[in-house]
């Protein structure tokens, strides 16, 4: 026997090799968070590059935001059967092959580039400098024929190409968040699955960055750099009509996401429960639970049409639960302040503080997501080394939230006035001066005049001259403006916005806003041990899929498009093209600035409320429970006092009768 049994262990100890590094939890944590890397990588990128792109199309602001939510679609739809179904399906194999369709989806984004015409401006239209300065009427005809004969990107379907890209992003992003938070609730150490479970988030957070800081690089190289030479290119990435590389990032994007999807089709149905090696008793006790589980998932097996039936009931019981309840609310708040700020918070830093696309997103992917991602962190280690109970971590979660309204109330008064814009908000008498220069509506190629005023183009400042640098990128000298204000003579211009004198206030305003992110990033991971902790183990995995589904319909969803229509309220000049509207070419920054960070206070204002809420429920159910334990130990007390009384009295009695047999003797 032991002879056989030697020979025969080294053909096994093989395959349990291979098996066992599949068969680890930790390993699936590692794997699931590269994946989490890859997925939230596309996400943060595509809001990176969203002002990009809208420029690029020509888009508004909530199109914006209704892009970048779009793919929560098909997500909102499935997230709750999927859940539902999760305990009879392979979940790691079902995560891989939503992988697969989410790359698919991020190589259909990248489609438009490819079947779009070059990117036209005023600039790259033709090599001659003297374009755009006051002539005669034929400068209208001129730009009818290049309309004429250009074919318009909005006939091209490109909206809707994007569109589908995003919902195949959001279907097969389905099951990767809730299958693999309930797969590793499921086999860690149920000490262990807080510390887990903060990494996976610190991790997720991590994909974002990256997100936009290959953004903030690739947003360098120009839109065409496939299709032109860099020699006929006049245009430098700090100019507002310069459009980035967009289309880059998302091919890399989806080959990353195609390659870590492939190890969750070797990862096991059901996985050997993490174990203590200090505790020898607790593994036979998990032994004998995993062997009573197989009878009762046979027994929960439903179909289709019996989970239809009973899902309004199994709704309605998880939502009856009101700590569960305001604590998923307080969540789906947070949820819509940090979807709005992901979307646009780069084209805030660009607009507000006079910055280019790459600098804001280096700004967002290097301050803000990190002090997110240590918030996150600093949250689970506090929940693991202190032990939080349900009602601590509800108070802590109040506490975060409410200091970080403390933060976010200064950054409404951190900003930049709106530039003088002739003809926009800034008007003098340039409509005159620069009426027998038949400048184009659609002109948009702005210069600062020497009086500091900011001009559409050459034409409206009235310039008649131009004097080319020699060196390519730096900035023409216009001169001869008739609608420059200057002692007597015509002023000059120089080619490029205007600017504004308050950059300085950017360093203030992104060190509150980190300090913001960190500190409401506290809540995050005790917020949903909150949820596990309080929702009973055959519930678990279904309002997970809940709580995802409120966060998409209530928060992810709406909340970019929300953003953007406030957005495009504070438009004072939308740009044209083909006599069609554009995106927006001048905003009321003030305007914008407070209707912005406006919404982001009123969010987390909301999660403080609900936070707050949840923890008076608990503190007045541990009320009610200590004055029933304090009532109860009062009736046993008053029932052991009666019961010494009783005998007692019986006592007397006896020595009573034992009294009168004696004198009776």
């Amino acid at each position: 026997m032991t002879a056989i049994e030697v020979q025969g262990n080294p053909q096994t100890s093989r395959p349990c090799r291979s098996i066992g590094l599949f068969n680890n939890i930790k390993f699936f944590v590692l794997c699931h968070g590269m994946l989490q890397l890859a997925q939230l990588l596309v996400s943060g990128y595509l809001k990176g590059s969203i002002t990009t792109i809208e420029k690029r199309y020509g888009f508004s602001s909530q199109q914006s935001g209704l892009l970048a939510a779009f793919n929560e679609v098909g997500n909102t739809v499935l997230i709750v059967f999927v859940s539902f179904f999760g305990s009879r399906v392979h979940r790691p194999r079902c995560i891989g092959i939503g992988a697969m369709i989410a790359s698919v989806g991020v190589f259909l984004i990248a489609l438009p580039h490819f079947i779009s015409e070059n990117y036209i401006t005023d600039s790259n239209n033709t090599t001659d400098n003297s374009s755009g300065l006051c002539k005669s009427l034929n400068s209208i005809n001129k730009s009818k024929q290049t309309c004429d004969q250009g074919k318009s990107d909005s006939h091209l379907g490109v909206y809707p190409i994007l569109l589908l890209g995003q919902l195949l992003l959001g279907i097969g992003g389905v099951p990767i968040q809730p299958f693999g938070i309930s797969y590793i609730d499921d086999y860690a150490e149920k000490r262990n699955s807080p510390f887990y479970l903060g990494i996976l988030f610190a991790i997720t957070v991590i994909g974002p960055a990256f997100g936009y800081m290959m953004s903030s690089a690739l947003l360098r190289f120009y839109v065409d750099i496939d299709k032109m030479s860099s020699k006929d290119l006049n245009l430098k990435n700090d100019d507002p009509r310069w459009v980035g590389a967009w289309w880059l990032g998302f091919l890399m994007a989806a080959t990353l996401l195609l390659l870590t999807s492939l190890p969750y089709l070797f990862f096991p149905r059901k996985m050997s429960r993490e174990e203590i090696v200090e505790a020898p008793v607790e593994p036979s006790r998990e032994k004998l639970m995993e062997e009573k589980n197989p009878k009762s998932e046979t027994k929960e097996e439903a179909s289709l049409t019996e989970f239809l039936k009973s899902f309004p009931k199994i709704v309605m019981r998880t939502l009856r639960n009101p700590i569960y309840l305001l604590v998923v609310l307080a969540q789906v708040n947070l949820a819509a302040m940090v979807a709005g700020l992901a979307t646009f918070m780069g084209k805030f830093i660009e607009r507000q503080f006079a910055q280019t696309a790459s600098f804001s997103n280096l700004m967002m992917g290097g301050l803000n997501i990190p002090s997110a991602m240590l918030g996150i962190m600093a949250g689970g280690v506090i929940l693991r080394k202190l032990g939080l109970t349900v009602r601590s971590s509800a108070a802590m979660c109040t506490v975060a939230v409410f200091v970080s309204i403390m933060f976010a109330i200064p950054l409404l008064f951190i900003g930049c006035p709106t530039n003088n814009v002739s003809g926009v908000n800034y008007h003098l008498s340039s409509q005159q001066c620069s009426n027998a220069c038949s400048c184009s509506d659609e002109a948009f190629n702005p210069v600062c005049g020497s009086d500091g005023v900011e001009f559409l183009s050459p034409c409206h400042a009235g310039c008649k001259t131009v004097e080319p640098n020699e060196e390519k990128y730096l900035p023409h000298n216009y001169t001869d403006c008739e609608c420059v204000a200057s002692n007597g003579s015509p002023g000059f211009a120089l080619s490029g916005p205007c600017g504004n004198k308050c950059v300085n206030r950017l360093i203030p305003f992104m060190i509150l806003s980190s300090i913001t992110c960190f500190v409401a990033s506290l809540s995050h991971t005790t917020s949903f041990m909150m949820i596990l902790r309080t929702v009973t183990p055959e519930d678990k995995s279904f309002a997970l899929g809940i709580q995802f589904m409120l966060f998409r319909v209530l928060a992810f969803l709406p909340a970019p498009v929300l953003y953007g229509r406030a957005i495009d309220t504070a438009c004072i000049l939308w740009g044209k093209k083909c006599n069609k509207t554009t995106s927006c070419s001048y905003y009321d920054l003030d305007l914008f600035r407070h209707r912005f960070l406006g919404l982001q206070i009123f969010f987390i204002f909301g999660g403080f409320v609900c936070f707050f809420l949840s923890f008076m429920v608990l503190r007045r159910t541990y009320s009610t429970q200590e004055q029933n334990e304090i009532i109860s130990n009062q009736t046993k007390s008053e029932s052991s006092q009666e019961m010494k009384d009783s005998k007692q009295m019986l006592n007397n009695s006896d020595r009573h009768c034992n009294t009168q047999k004696s004198l009776r003797e």
